[in-house]
């Protein structure tokens, strides 16, 4: 008796196994699961606005610095004509550039002297 219980538990397992195998709503559910993945992923794409607020704000206003120091130099040789014009407007340009890392450094410290007294 003990025997042909075991063996009515062994068929029952068989059987829903090869039920699980045949299962029409196997390939339904990968299929959603890597839909939803895929949604997923998309919706947490990487932006050029997330590229630019994850780059420090000394680089940023630098960057900054270099665009109006660039700027200067191309702007003040067509509007100031002087055989000075060159010199002045690399030493404006240098100037611009130091002004804009000091400052950036400012707000740098501003920003982590914030986030300590948060915590």
């Amino acid at each position: 008796m003990f025997d042909g219980n075991q063996e009515q538990e062994r068929l029952k397992r068989l059987r829903d196994q090869q039920l699980r195998a045949r299962d029409p709503h196997v390939k339904q559910r990968k299929f959603q699961r890597r839909t939803a993945e895929r949604e997923r992923k998309r919706d947490n794409s990487y932006t050029l606005g997330d590229l630019w607020k994850d780059i420090p704000l000394m680089v940023r206003y630098l960057l900054g610095g270099f665009l109006l120091g660039g700027l200067v130099i191309l702007i003040l040789p067509l509007i100031w004509d002087s055989p000075w014009v060159k010199i002045v407007s690399f030493v404006a340009a240098l100037a611009i550039i130091i002004f804009t890392g000091i400052l950036g450094n400012a707000v740098t410290v501003r920003e982590n002297l914030k986030d300590f007294t948060r915590k």
